[in-house]
């Protein structure tokens, strides 16, 4: 079993749409566990301490109202592979546009800021992330 975890996000975009399922119905079927999972709801300030790696990007502030503009489902995924390229390649390119038939992002998404999911884009990364959201 593999010891690396990553994070998962499902937006308000998608917890809105009822989409928390699917999602977590598609990792599922690729053989991926979710080993803890909640429902919260960020603030603005939180979002933004979030996202604090994109300081200075034009679209931070919109990104920062979006991610608290509704309730967010964070969840720690595993598995026996490579979790963190798995999971990528799972939810697609950031962009729908650009991201693959069968993604979550090129089936669900609804535009770049509203793609459905975040998830962490390297190990460092997700232990960061996941320590934000779970202790």
């Amino acid at each position: 079993m593999s010891n690396v975890r990553t994070l998962l996000i499902v937006k308000p975009d998608a917890v809105e749409r009822h989409l928390i399922g699917e999602i977590i119905h598609r990792l599922e079927r690729a053989r991926f566990r979710v080993v803890d999972m909640k429902m919260v709801h960020l603030t603005y300030d939180q979002a933004r301490k979030f996202y604090a790696v994109h300081e200075g990007r034009p679209f931070l502030d919109e990104l920062c109202k979006f991610m608290s503009g509704g309730p967010i489902v964070p969840m720690i995924v595993e598995s026996d592979g490579d979790t963190i390229s798995g999971i990528r390649a799972l939810i697609g390119a950031t962009d729908p546009a650009k991201a693959a038939p069968g993604t979550v992002r090129h089936d669900l998404a609804v535009s770049l800021t509203k793609n459905s999911v975040h998830a962490s884009d390297g190990e460092a990364t997700a232990k960061t992330e996941i320590a934000f959201f779970f202790s």
